[in-house]
């Protein structure tokens, strides 16, 4: 935390209102709020999902989406009113003055040129003095200081090339570009697992404390509240709740709402040295991967002008899922998890001695329905917003899944199809108004919400869950956790759940996996990797989660 701050407010939002008017007409989204951050502060605005959080940030730095406009109440910064600034103006502040860390990473950053290219053109475009080296060394620091591996590697990586996590660093690098006075960060470290989350709370705390920098910081993370924020803003329907600052707002909550908040925060439990392990490997298995590996490069023709040998994704990869279980992957960025269940979901290929699901061998050395996995596992995907098909409304894409996997002729009547869709979206904790929205009218947890209703709407046999809850509050992950525990045990449905949350995977999974650069660190039941595995690197990755 930092102290002794500058007292005259560096950003005074006072009585913000905010409408969003659609076809049914005009609806009131934020309501009369205010708050203060002073220089050298980060503030932290949670609430869960829908509560307004990222139109307020949006509302700050000028980029509220169509349809929403600012309906009451003023911004100020230094004094000066930006709602009422002209575009010009306020585009002269974006970068310079106030940055911003979407929480979509994907969509933050062009798939056709490399990360370092894209680095570069918004530091060359904020300081134009700077020389084609000048601005190459630069791209390459802020790498560095963000916490990406060989920096002067990845800086010619496409960001496909990278995983989750550093994608957000460089979108985080790409923020720091300008030297800004102001972050507002939306959920900057809910793609991060817990040793880089902590790297890039020390980073960005580092800033607040060398450089003066103040921070807006969004977030559903209780833990990364408490990690770095000097104060608290609880919001909720668009309102605020409560605010203070954090040490007490988190002791001692005023608010019945805020508590309830607080107790939903999962975890992690230490368990006694006599607890039995569960039952999982008495249970025969539906799927077997025995041997799998993954290289990058070496295979296209490009590549054959490369020199470099390819590197491995994966390697010696062994697996067992039992029928009806949950295993857990864990591990850092990078380290293979989402790999392995893009493979075993026939979206990439790879190589194994063996891979059995259901008593039946399948190729991954081919793709898609060619490998014959396409369909009989489904992917709940770590973005939401980049699996949804932006021109179709969740209704559309929903009964579009459910007519297709429907088991019988009778099945695909349109009132079947309808009922099972509401049946399902509603246990998600959505309402049937969200059945005629687009993604984009959604929030970043409604929108995960949906793509798991479309993944049990296929009825597969077995589920990869790639992060499903990162971009969740902790009261609906509760809900989303509780529901897929239900599914799996009321269905007898397998899954592989992929999250560098750990105590979420304590929560859900009967045996963990602890992934590290390609290869099983560690490997058991999850009472033994959480307490009782002396294996170094599972410890490091215990420690490094937030306390809260």
């Amino acid at each position: 935390m930092t102290a002794d701050k500058d007292k005259t407010p560096l950003l005074d939002v006072c009585d913000l209102s905010l409408t969003y008017r659609g076809e049914a007409g005009s609806t009131q989204i934020v309501r009369n709020v205010s708050f203060s951050l002073k220089r050298g502060e980060v503030l932290g605005i949670i609430g869960e999902s829908g509560a307004g959080k990222s139109s307020i940030g949006n509302a700050v730095i000028g980029l509220l989406a169509p349809g929403i406009a600012q309906a009451g109440g003023s911004i100020r910064m230094n004094g000066t009113v930006l709602d009422t600034a002209a575009d010009e103006a306020r585009r002269a502040l974006r970068g310079r003055a106030i940055a911003s860390i979407f929480q979509d990473h994907t969509s933050s950053l062009d798939p056709l040129m490399t990360v370092g290219a894209q680095l570069a053109e918004t530091i060359s475009t904020l300081a134009p003095e700077l020389s084609r080296a000048g601005v190459r060394a630069r791209a390459i620091e802020l790498l560095d200081r963000v916490g990406i591996s060989d920096p002067l590697r990845r800086y010619g990586s496409y960001p496909h090339q990278l995983s989750g996590g550093q994608r957000q660093r460089v979108v985080i690098a790409t923020a720091l570009a300008g030297s800004p006075c102001i972050i507002v960060a939306d959920e900057p470290t809910s793609a991060l697992d817990a040793t880089v989350q902590k790297q890039i709370l020390r980073v960005l705390k580092g800033l607040v404390v060398d450089n003066g920098l103040s921070i807006l910081l969004i977030t559903h993370d209780m833990g990364v509240i408490a990690e770095i924020a000097d104060r608290v803003v609880v919001m909720k329907d668009g309102e605020v709740i409560e605010q203070g600052p954090t040490g007490s707002l988190l002791e001692t909550p005023q608010s019945d709402y805020t508590r309830k908040l607080l107790a939903a925060v999962p975890k992690l439990r230490s368990a006694p040295a006599d607890t039995p392990p569960k039952k999982g490997a008495d249970r025969k298995a539906i799927l077997v991967v025995e041997n799998l590996s993954k290289t990058f490069g070496g295979t296209s023709i490009l590549d054959m002008f490369n020199t470099a040998k390819p590197g491995f994704a994966l390697r010696d990869i062994g697996l067992r899922l039992p029928r009806a279980g949950v295993l857990g992957i864990v591990g850092e960025s990078g380290s293979g998890k989402s790999t392995i269940g893009r493979i075993l979901a026939g979206l990439e290929t790879g190589r194994a001695d063996r891979v059995e699901l259901d008593d039946k061998i399948y190729d991954i050395s081919r793709q898609g329905r060619a490998g014959s996995l396409l369909g009989r596992v489904q992917m709940i995907f770590q973005d939401p917003s980049s699996s949804l098909n932006p021109r179709l409304t969740v209704a559309q894409a929903l009964i579009e899944c459910a007519r297709e996997t429907a088991r019988s002729a009778d099945d695909t009547r349109h009132e079947r199809v309808h009922a099972r869709v509401i049946e399902t979206i509603e246990r998600l904790g959505l309402l049937q108004i969200h059945l005629d929205r687009f993604p984009h009218q959604l929030s970043g947890g409604q929108k995960q919400r949906v793509c798991i209703a479309r993944a049990l709407l296929a009825r597969p046999k077995i589920v990869i869950a790639d992060e499903p809850t990162s971009a969740l509050d902790v009261s609906v992950q509760a809900e989303i956790l509780s529901l897929l525990k239900e599914t799996v045990s009321e269905n007898r449905l397998s899954m592989i759940f992929i999250s560098h949350d750990l105590a979420v995977v304590q929560d859900i999974c009967d045996e963990v996996c602890v992934m590290r650069n390609g290869r099983i660190e560690d490997y058991g039941s999850s009472d033994f990797i959480f307490g009782r595995s002396d294996n170094a690197y599972t410890r490091h990755l215990i420690e490094a989660r937030p306390k809260i």
